[in-house]
């Protein structure tokens, strides 16, 4: 395994040294503001990608899920109408149904309010820059980021006032409209709002209902910033934001297409209001005493077709009226989340440190309609207090230490009379070692470990009187997961060339899962019932490497390749095997969502002050979508492209995804669901991503 990564390493330096220099120009530094103190990310240890303002207008994202993609092994899965979970370096969630998931394997904040999983609504509206950390962050963020945190960090009040109108149009009936407004409303208080309306028909038809909007989008967001500045550096922010999102969810098909024949499309709906209290106050000489107080409520409703046609669909000729069934699940959650966390910090310097405290209350109301009503009730409470001394032990040699004790405790209870009332103390930790070669290289190591805490598999419960008795002893041990513990060996180099024209970031990794969450099925054909749980028997083992590399090409292009490799596998694990329809042990098997291979490479384009271009070419190889059946989602490559004028204050894009109109897939499930071969043939069925899209979009700037 080593040996391997060390030939990646060597032919990653070898490719990134063969460049020809051509231009004087040098590239912009980047600052990472996720951890506990702002640094360039040239100078941070761990393996760090940010995706900055231009990148996500050239992309012409409205979502986090249209931009990730150009991440070196980062992965995000379908299931709904946006993409919930995110996948990092193979670890992550893959959907939710009925279990309560507070803590998402890849935690994302968004201006430090934690979205748990309500990632559905991490529309890039007014978004200054995307940063992901990849490996354990548990230091800072607990439990919320086992296998890495994605940060959204947005546009804060300007000194001056300004602000800015967009509007756009696209195929399948797609448009925007936003505008952001930022400005001083005194000599201390500064002022920042936005507002965003987006609406698509998306990219299904329903051939039953004659609808081409089954799966479309209509998307509000609304966010705001107010600021006060004192004399003596003292800070207070006040963020608020809500997002109003209603998707339809009508994604699969018997034969794999784009047309669907549901009779009871479902639907993907989430309405979400936050709010945050952040200040900063000096104490006494260079230790400042930071707050933040965080309150997010949401309501989740979240529905879908289970038999995929409509109520006559077996007609005599396409099949047996005897095979047909109509079913639909409905989901609906209401949750909210209040956390405190209250730190000292030093002002940076040969010795720095941070001590804090925290504490999270989090409840969710679950009430399931399918076969009847379910309800459950879950609440977590944590509380944390944690550490991290940064020193210098000598001239260009930086330590860093952090340490986080956490206490965590959950309370259950469902109408199937399952209760549940758990309690256990977690520890993470993070250890750094930088040295920086001159002023251009930094090598780096890392140990990292974080927890994620264990549950309940609610699913279990509520399937459990329906499901075949063949199944309940199995489901019975399923019934609670424990927790897991990542720990995480990481070196790197990150380095500037050729007078600073050449970036170079690599990483290499090795991880360790102990108790596994792997997110397993249970197929009961007998009554058509999938029953969804993690599974945490077993341990698991993650490594490869990152690579990202920016040339200034000449004065007007730059060149860009990122690019992850990624091995992985699980000891072994229990399953149901659709296939032998039996149970059987999997021994090594590569994880979930966790493609061996992405890419992402690109060039853009100046052409002259008021024309800029994108083009990029992006790929993965294929990866397994479940640990009871061998069914893989597909290898792909997509092409985009898009070009900018800037008329004055207006400013003029035209864009396309997926030039070339690849039919490549987001998510998978696999038995047999066709009522034409009664019900006896098993197959992948698969959710697509976007077909072809395109648009111009149009924004003015005062």
């Amino acid at each position: 395994m080593y040996t391997r990564l060390y030939r990646i390493l060597l032919t990653s330096l070898s490719l990134c040294t063969s460049f020809t220099l051509h231009a004087n120009d040098t590239l912009e530094e980047i600052v990472v503001s996720a951890g506990f103190y702002d640094t360039k990310l040239m100078q941070s240890a761990g393996s760090i990608s940010v995706l900055d303002e231009q990148l996500i207008q050239d992309r012409a994202a409205q979502h986090l899920d249209q931009t990730i993609n150009v991440l070196p092994n980062v992965n995000f899965s379908g299931g709904g109408s946006r993409a919930r979970f995110v996948q990092i370096r193979g670890v992550g969630d893959l959907e939710q149904f009925v279990d309560p998931k507070h803590f998402p394997s890849v935690g994302i904040t968004i201006d430090d309010i934690e979205v748990g999983t309500t990632a559905t609504g991490a529309v890039l509206m007014d978004v200054a820059q995307v940063e992901l950390l990849r490996g354990p962050q548990g230091t800072q963020f607990g439990a919320n980021a086992l296998a890495g945190i994605i940060n959204i960090r947005t546009h804060d009040p300007s000194e001056t006032f300004n602000g800015r109108i967009e509007a756009g149009y696209g195929n399948f009936n797609s448009w925007q409209l936003g505008a952001s407004v930022s400005g001083p409303l005194s000599d201390s208080v500064g002022a920042r709002l936005a507002v965003k309306q987006s609406t698509s028909d998306g990219y299904y038809k329903n051939d039953f209902l004659n609808r081409d909007d089954t799966n479309g989008r209509d998307e509000l967001s609304v966010r705001g910033k107010l600021r006060w500045t004192g004399n003596n550096g003292a800070e207070i922010n006040l963020i608020a934001s809500y997002a109003d999102l209603d998707g339809g969810y009508d994604a699969f098909s018997l034969d794999n297409v784009r047309s669907t024949l549901s009779d009871k499309p479902g639907h993907d709906r989430q309405e979400t209001t936050a709010l945050a209290l952040k200040s900063s106050w000096p104490v006494f000489n260079n230790v400042n005493l930071e707050t933040l107080i965080s309150w997010r409520d949401s309501n989740e409703d979240y529905a879908f077709d289970e038999d995929w046609v409509y109520s006559g669909y077996c007609d005599g000729v396409r099949c047996d009226p005897l095979f047909e069934f109509s079913s639909s699940d409905r989901l609906i959650r209401n949750g909210d989340a209040l956390a405190v966390d209250v730190r000292l910090k030093s002002d940076p310097g040969t010795v720095s440190w941070v001590a804090g405290l925290y504490a999270q209350k989090r409840n969710e109301d679950l009430e399931r309609q399918r076969f009847g009503i379910f309800l459950s009730d879950y609440e977590t409470r944590r509380y944390a207090l944690y550490g991290q001394l940064n020193f210098e032990p000598a001239n260009n040699w930086q330590l860093t230490a952090g340490l986080r004790y956490e206490h965590f405790e959950d309370k259950y209870n469902d109408s199937n009379a399952l209760i549940s009332n758990t309690g256990d103390d977690y520890w993470s930790g993070r250890l750094s070692s930088e040295y920086f070669l001159g002023n251009n290289t930094l090598l780096y190591a890392v140990l990292s470990r974080s927890v994620k805490p264990g549950g309940v598999n609610t699913e279990t419960s509520s399937s459990f009187a329906f499901i075949n008795p063949s199944f309940q002893p199995f489901l019975l041990s399923r019934r609670q997961f424990s927790a897991e513990t990542l720990f995480n060996k990481e070196i790197g180099i990150k380095a500037r060339y050729l007078d600073d024209k050449l970036t170079i970031r690599l990483a290499l990794f090795h991880m360790n899962r102990s108790n596994a969450q792997l997110e397993s099925f249970v197929y009961d054909a007998s009554t058509f019932i999938f029953t969804g749980f993690l599974d945490s028997n077993s341990d698991a083992e993650n490594y490869g490497a990152e690579l990202e590399i920016n040339y200034q090409l000449a004065t007007n292009a730059d060149v860009f390749a990122n690019v992850g490799y990624l091995e992985t596998n699980v000891d072994e694990l229990r399953v149901f095997d659709l296939d032998s329809n039996q149970f059987l042990t999997r021994v090594n098997r590569d994880q979930t969502k966790a493609p061996n291979w992405q890419y992402n490479l690109g060039v853009n384009l100046d052409l002259g002050e008021k024309l800029h271009g994108r083009f990029e070419v992006e790929g993965r190889s294929s990866s397994f979508f479940g640990y009871y059946h061998n069914g893989k989602i597909g290898s792909y490559t997509l092409t985009h492209a898009s070009i900018d004028y800037q008329l004055g204050r207006f400013n003029i894009q035209g864009w396309i995804r997926n030039i070339f109109n690849v039919n490549y897939q987001i998510h998978g499930l696999y038995f047999a669901n066709d009522p034409r071969d009664g019900f006896s043939i098993n197959r992948s069925y698969y959710q697509f991503g976007e077909p072809r899209v395109y648009g111009m979009n149009i924004s003015y700037a005062f």
